[in-house]
């Protein structure tokens, strides 16, 4: 059968989403882009926060309007389907089975059962991904327990994937010939305290930086676990890049605490200090929460201190999502969404100036940068440096050359222009 697959959210997701792709490629099936061939559609949800709610319930609806024609079964599995499993079995009759993330351990037979097998074949790593990129989930759940925060609610606690499990993982990536592999978790720096009584990360870097990858890069680190020892074993370790995704959330001390974040604003600045006396040019990346409840414009005004201080390479910015069964839904005053827009706005204003500040330190240099495809209209390759992870949030390089290239190829660009978000060059 051919299998249509949507996966929402987060990389995290898109996990979930690889794991029934190799159970499904096993049984024989294959893949569609265009879910109008599809025989199934299979929806990975999120229920992160209002918006993404309403992406999968908008993306669900869509997909249903397909069982008109060629699609025979609609199947919904994730965050979504986990977190409101009866409502909406009561409330989308046209969905043939959700499948909620407590059901993950029987995966495979589930999807056997709903999915007719069309035959056996090669068991193996399909990845959701481009082949030359890859994302490593080390842990799944979270112990923080953020006021703000569903997801322990939704994935449960914190469960480290066994050392020698991800080391296999690793190599089966390394085999299929990615070249740059993204770690994952809600927390990475958390990683292995839960199995082993200790932190494990970076053992994990070690090994990983041991296999025939070009780029390796950790996301989402919890900012209070990262010491100063941790960065300078890290600089050792030529393939990992000097790139720190931090969720810091908020610049007040008042309002981090009401969030239940153990990070304080001296740790933030501390911190970043740190990994700039450490490291020669490293990339920082932050999310902040604009409108949590009880927000005053101090706050706000210790939440733009901080930005303007530490200058973040990347940041994004959210409006607060009132979510049920998470500590902050109950509490008061809620920020008015008026106020919460004129604060997005007033944040992001702010940071597209440092953007493109920390951008312009390229110009005229030569940067490495991934090919991930072409613009064949305009005549120009897209690609990404290393200070470009590759979830669609840091921009792109975009760039000329006078020889043919490929996708996944690595090569030397010089930076000559900055807009928007992206950088702009030509091939040396």
């Amino acid at each position: 059968m051919k299998i249509g697959l949507v996966s929402l959210g987060c990389s995290k997701n898109l996990i979930d989403t690889q794991t029934a792709m190799k159970f499904l490629s096993k049984q024989g099936h294959i893949f569609t882009a265009n879910v109008r061939d599809a025989d199934v559609i299979i929806v990975n949800t999120c229920a992160f926060i209002n918006d993404a709610k309403q992406e999968s319930i908008d993306t669900i609806l869509e997909m249903a309007d397909y069982k008109s024609g060629r699609c025979q079964k609609l199947l919904v599995m994730g965050c979504l389907a986990q977190r409101y499993c009866k409502d909406l079995q009561a409330a989308m009759p046209e969905v043939d089975r959700f499948i909620t993330i407590d059901e993950y351990p029987h995966l495979e037979e589930i999807l056997k059962s709903e999915i007719e097998p069309a035959g056996d074949s090669e068991e193996k790593t399909v990845l959701a991904t481009k082949p030359w990129t890859a994302y490593l989930r080390i842990s799944d759940g979270c112990n923080n327990r953020c006021a703000f925060c569903a997801i322990p609610y939704i994935r449960g606690p914190y469960r480290s994937v066994p050392f020698e499990e991800l080391i296999n993982q690793a190599s089966e990536l390394e085999s299929l010939g990615v070249k740059e592999i993204n770690l994952i978790a809600q927390d990475t720096s958390r990683y292995g305290f839960d199995l082993y009584h200790e932190n494990r990360l970076l053992d994990l870097l070690k090994e990983l930086n041991r296999m025939n990858f070009h780029w390796i890069r950790v996301l989402y680190l919890y900012p209070d676990l990262i010491t100063k020892e941790f960065l300078v074993e890290m600089k050792k370790l030529d393939k990992v890049l000097p790139y720190f995704d931090m969720p810091v959330q908020h610049g007040s001390d008042r309002l981090l605490k009401a969030m239940r974040r153990i990070t304080d604003s001296n740790k933030i600045a501390e911190l970043t200090g740190w990994i700039r006396e450490v490291f020669e040019d490293p990339t920082l990346r932050t999310t902040v929460i604009v409108g949590f409840p009880s927000e005053t414009r101090y706050d706000f005004r210790d939440l733009i201190k901080m930005v303007s201080e530490v200058r973040w390479d990347h940041l994004g910015a959210f409006k607060y999502s009132r979510e049920e069964n998470t500590e902050a839904y109950s509490m008061k005053p809620q920020v008015a969404k008026k106020t919460m827009q004129n604060r997005l706005d007033k944040i992001m204003i702010l940071q597209q100036g440092i953007d493109t500040e920390a951008k312009e330190k390229y110009l005229g240099k030569t940067m490495e940068v991934l090919i991930e495809g072409k613009d064949a209209i305009k005549n120009l390759y897209i690609g990404r440096n290393r200070t470009q992870a590759p979830d669609n949030i840091d921009g792109m390089t975009i760039f000329t050359s006078d020889r043919q290239l490929e996708p996944g190829e690595f090569v030397n660009v010089r930076i000559t222009r900055i807009q928007g978000y992206d950088m702009y060059g030509e091939t040396v």
